[in-house]
Order: C-alpha cells, then sequence, then structure tokens
C-alpha cells in the first residue's frame, strides 16, 4: 500500500469506521453535499469540534438548489409540519444558514 501525505504534509494512515442508519447517512451526505467538502474532511472537521466554513462554488450552489427542491417538493406534500419531519426541519435549517452565509460573502 502507497502511503500518502495529505494537504498538510500529515500522513493518514489510520482508519476509522462506524455504522450509521439509513435515515443518519442520507442526512449526513446531504450535509457533507452542503458543504462543499469532501466526506472525511467534514467528518472529521466535525468530530474535533472544528468549524465547517462552506466555500461558496457551483457544486455547493447545485447541492443547494437541489435539497431546497426537495424540500419544496416535500413541504408541497405535506398539509401540516409535525415531528415526524424533524431531519426534514433541519436540513431547512443548514441550508438557510448556509445560504445566508453565501448571500454575506457577495456583499
Amino acid at each position: 500500500m502507497e502511503r500518502k501525505l495529505d494537504n498538510k504534509g500529515r500522513w493518514r494512515n489510520h482508519t476509522v469506521a462506524f455504522r450509521v442508519s439509513e435515515e443518519e447517512s442520507k442526512l449526513l451526505n446531504d450535509f457533507v453535499e452542503l458543504s462543499g467538502l469532501t466526506k472525511q474532511d467534514y467528518i472529521t472537521r466535525r468530530l474535533l469540534c472544528r468549524d465547517v466554513v462552506v466555500q461558496g462554488n457551483p457544486r455547493v450552489y447545485k447541492a443547494l438548489k437541489n435539497q431546497m427542491t426537495a424540500i419544496y417538493e416535500e413541504l408541497k406534500r405535506l398539509e401540516l409540519c409535525s415531528s415526524e419531519n424533524e431531519e426534514l426541519l433541519y436540513t431547512l435549517q443548514v441550508i438557510a444558514i448556509t445560504l445566508n452565509g453565501l448571500k454575506g460573502e457577495e456583499e
């Protein structure tokens, strides 16, 4: 196995693995996509209590647009928002915060 340095000159040769539910996996993948980071970088920053700073780029914009479209379609389907939709509401909150941050960068 070839050893490689990461972009900060560190050897990353330890593997950490854990299991998640289908719902947790989807939520994690959504947040990773919205962050613009790799899944490894996103999880590492979250585990080490470091800030996840979203850098606006076309990939992040597309992820935000896709998430907002999916949430809009789900909200249209629902007559009332209930506690069963807690993950949807949390994702919407993260997207709103991210969009607000991107708006601030443009000013």
